[in-house]
């Protein structure tokens, strides 16, 4: 052992914060659990019953309205690469475990987007706010995700609601950086000009900032959406279901067949809804007529 000197500081002496840190949590644990375990029980029944309802509905007709919302979205071919996408998950036997992971998956992203997105204005309009949440995101995104585990698990239990959980405190920053991003990004004319014309502060958000912020907002969903489904075997860890237990299964049997066609389904999933999330980003126009023709009047004035 090294001897305590001027030159070697941390031999005399080094903080407990590991153990701060445990008593802390035990206490809170101790404390809290019940009332967690209260708020657990119907988000998991919600759950259940969304995965149920997933699960019932015959597959090819959730893959035909998957696309009838790619070709509404993007256009034939994106519909033509979902229907074909979804056949191959179909056919390699892993569809059940395919709408439990997009389950808990939106159910994630939903909660990310409905606070994330209200934060990221917030943070948009107001520099102090900003300045107060980016340590908390930064320590969010690059704390690893397995440290998350041990107080969820202590304070939920295992199943699919802390696996929710879990995944939201992962997949959380991006739709905030991107939206505050995004609505920065303005150009002051645009607010200028609606601040002239007598908008209030909702008419431009609203009407102006929103819309022009559209792109940025659609890549923090993209991204969210991304993370969360890099989450899925992390999740599987504590009890949640879908393609992360496939995983895991083979991994646990070093089988490398079950793990290659579980890991095949999860980019398959993402290669999706990337497809999805990024041709919804896009204004409609192009989205119709990626090269829109020059008007006879348009041309002459260019002669």
């Amino acid at each position: 052992m090294t001897d305590c000197g001027f030159l070697n500081p941390f031999a005399c002496y080094t903080a407990p914060v590991a153990g701060w840190i445990s008593s802390a949590l035990q206490w809170f644990v101790g404390y809290a659990r019940p009332y967690f375990l209260l708020v657990k029980q119907p988000i998991d029944a919600v759950l259940s019953l969304l995965i149920s309802v997933a699960n019932a509905v015959p597959p090819l007709v959730l893959i035909a309205l998957a696309g009838i919302l790619a070709w509404r979205v993007g256009g034939v071919r994106l519909m033509i690469a979902t229907v074909i996408t979804l056949l191959i998950i179909g056919f390699l036997g892993i569809w059940s475990e395919a709408m439990t992971t997009l389950v808990i998956v939106f159910a994630a992203v939903s909660i990310c987007l409905a606070i994330g997105i209200p934060l990221g204005i917030l943070a948009a309009r107001s520099d102090r706010v900003f300045a107060i949440m980016r340590p908390v995101l930064d320590g969010m995104q690059t704390i690893p995700a397995f440290v998350y585990l041990v107080p969820v698990v202590m304070l939920f239990g295992i199943g699919d609601v802390p696996g929710v959980i879990v995944t939201i405190i992962f997949s959380f920053p991006p739709v905030i950086r991107l939206t505050n991003l995004g609505i920065r990004q303005v150009p002051t004319e645009i607010v200028e000009a609606m601040i002239a014309f007598g908008a209030s502060s909702p008419q431009l958000l609203l009407k102006a900032q929103l819309r022009v912020a559209r792109k940025a907002i659609m890549a923090g969903v993209n991204q969210t959406l991304m993370m969360a489904l890099s989450m899925v075997v992390v999740a599987s860890m504590i009890a949640v279901g879908g393609l992360g237990q496939v995983v895991l299964r083979g991994i646990g049997r070093l089988d490398m067949g079950i793990a290659t066609v579980g890991g095949i389904g999860i980019v398959l999933l993402a290669i999706i809804l990337d497809r999805l999330t990024q041709a919804s980003g896009r204004p409609t126009l192009l989205r119709a007529t990626p090269y829109p023709k020059k008007t006879a009047a348009e041309s002459i004035q260019k002669q």
